[in-house]
C-alpha cells in the first residue's frame, strides 16, 4: 500500500531540489561565470574550434546593488562574448529562462576581441607591402594576437572599415583570424548592452589550458 504523506513528502522534496538548482544555474550564469565552447575557427591562433572557456560575469556587475548597471567597462584586447546587433532577442518568459539557464537556448552569441573603444577614430588600412592594419586616432594598433595581417577580408564600400568614429557606449570588435571572422568590419559597431561576459580561462583540452591575457 502506497503512503500518501510519504510520497507527497519525496514529490515536495523533489520539486524544491529542483527549483533550487534552477535557481542557482540562474545566479550563477547571470552573475558569476558560465561554460562555453567555440563553435568556429574565427578566434584563431588564440582559440580554435571546439575549446571550452570561462566567462566571467564579475566584472560586468560589481556595484549592481548600487548603481544597478554594467560598471566596469571592457579595455581594449579583452576577449568578449556578446550577442551581435543583428540578433533579436526574444523576452517572452519562456525565451528569457532559456538565455537565463542555458537550457535549449538557441541565440547566436559570438566572441570576439575589443579593438576599438567608445570615442575613438577607428581605421583599416591596407600597407604597401599588402599587410592590413588597424589604426586607432591615427596611429598603428599593435596585434600580436592576430593569425596572419596578410590574411584579411579586403575593405568594400559597404563595410565599416573607416575612417569612423566609434559612438559612445559602442565597441569595435574583431576576430585574431582576419581572414575568416564575420565582425563589426560587417555589421558595425557594438552596443555595450549585448555584452554576456568576459572570456578569461581555456579548460578544454586539458592540452591548451591556459589564461587570456590581452
Amino acid at each position: 500500500m502506497i503512503d500518501k504523506e510519504k510520497l507527497k513528502a519525496n514529490i515536495k522534496e523533489t520539486v524544491d531540489t529542483i527549483v533550487f538548482v534552477v535557481v542557482a544555474v540562474i545566479l550563477i550564469r547571470f552573475f558569476i561565470a558560465e561554460l562555453r565552447w567555440i563553435p568556429s575557427g574565427s578566434m584563431m591562433p588564440t582559440l580554435v574550434k571546439g575549446d571550452r572557456i570561462v566567462v566571467e560575469k564579475i566584472t560586468k556587475y560589481p556595484n549592481i546593488i548600487k548603481h544597478h548597471a554594467f560598471e566596469n567597462t571592457p579595455s581594449r584586447g579583452d576577449i568578449m562574448i556578446f550577442y551581435p546587433p543583428f540578433v533579436k532577442l526574444n523576452t517572452d518568459p519562456i525565451s528569457v529562462f532559456k538565455r537565463l539557464t542555458g537550457f535549449f537556448c538557441n541565440d547566436i552569441a559570438y566572441i570576439k576581441r575589443v579593438v576599438g573603444l567608445p570615442g575613438e577614430k577607428l581605421e583599416i588600412k591596407q600597407e604597401s607591402n599588402g599587410a592590413y592594419r588597424v589604426y586607432i586616432n591615427d596611429s598603428p594598433l599593435k596585434e600580436e594576437y592576430i593569425m596572419s595581417e596578410y590574411d584579411f577580408h579586403k575593405c568594400k564600400s559597404d563595410m565599416y572599415c573607416g575612417p569612423l568614429i566609434i559612438p559612445q557606449g559602442h565597441y569595435f570588435m574583431m576576430g585574431d583570424n582576419r581572414g575568416n571572422s564575420l565582425d563589426s568590419r560587417f555589421w558595425g559597431t557594438l552596443p555595450r548592452e549585448r555584452f554576456i561576459g568576459r572570456a578569461v580561462f581555456l579548460y578544454w583540452p586539458l592540452t591548451h589550458i591556459k589564461t587570456f591575457s590581452k
